[in-house]
């Protein structure tokens, strides 16, 4: 079904947008991917946060025209499914976790920072934590001499406390 003018435009806003937003973008080649498939891809998408969009190539390749998409606009052939998101990670974690149970699902690239990403480069994307198992790793190492120190100063305490009660009356009066 071909899509007018007006129709055209209001796609190209949208996915402007979209790019705006966006942190991350992945492409896909969704051939041969059933329906029931893709509907679960979707969900899982937009759970996370994840924008999917299939869209014609030439609108797509003006959708990020002048943005920091623009370097993956020579990879934009053939049936790609498009994933943006705002978290960094999580458009490609969606695509690549359903590319690992759906072969049919093949990762074409990618763009993040302004640099392209080939298929590699979106699952070693996809393959870093959320932004929540950094923050709490990084809660913990920062915590870890604290409460080290914490224990030790605990330790010390009994072992002195404990040596104290262990004295003779007539020492502790004295």
């Amino acid at each position: 079904m071909s899509l007018n003018r007006s129709e055209k435009e209001a796609v190209i806003s949208d996915v402007t947008g979209l790019a705006a937003k966006a942190q991350t973008l992945v492409m896909a080649e969704y051939r041969g991917i059933t329906v029931a498939d893709m509907t679960k891809l979707r969900t899982a998408a937009r759970s996370n946060g994840v924008s999917l969009s299939v869209l014609k190539n030439t609108l797509a390749r003006r959708s990020v025209a002048g943005s920091s998409f623009e370097v993956v606009s020579d990879m934009m052939t053939g049936p790609l499914i498009y994933g943006f998101s705002e978290d960094a990670v999580a458009a490609a974690r969606v695509v690549a976790d359903f590319a690992k149970t759906n072969d049919k699902l093949v990762i074409r690239g990618g763009a993040y920072g302004g640099k392209s990403l080939d298929a590699n480069g979106v699952k070693q994307l996809a393959s870093i934590p959320s932004k929540e198992v950094l923050l709490a790793q990084l809660l913990g190492l920062m915590q870890s001499p604290i409460s080290r120190t914490a224990r030790v100063l605990v330790a010390v305490a009994e072992k002195k406390g404990a040596g104290a009660v262990e004295a003779p009356a007539e020492a502790v009066a004295a």
